[in-house]
């Protein structure tokens, strides 16, 4: 529990200091997220619309960076999210913004 809560701090802080581009983490997800998410259909994931109207940023970045910790304290019953490792925090901030794109405008 405390390194996911440690992760999630840690996340959260590079979140307020780095400022992505769309189109990046549209790359990324392309890259990375296609073959289980799309943008606003169910696929074998939950659509990024449904992530963005579910989960803060902090939770997004925390289950796209440590998946296999995070993934119970969101509520899922099993992970079948990869980590990805190599995602650096611009990366993880671009492709977090991406997906709060989506968000339904209230």
């Amino acid at each position: 529990m405390k390194k996911w809560n440690g992760l999630v701090y840690v996340v959260f802080c590079v979140g307020i200091f780095l400022h992505a581009d769309t189109k990046n983490g549209e790359k990324l997800f392309k890259t990375y997220c296609w073959g289980c998410h799309h943008q606003t259909a169910e696929a074998f994931g939950p659509s990024f619309r449904t992530i963005a109207n579910k989960r803060s940023r902090g939770e997004i970045m925390a289950q796209i960076a440590d998946p296999e910790h995070t993934y119970k304290q969101l509520g899922y019953k099993r992970n079948s999210m990869p980590a990805f490792d190599d995602l650096s925090a611009a990366d993880l901030q671009a492709l977090t913004n991406y997906i709060y794109s989506f968000k339904d405008k209230k």
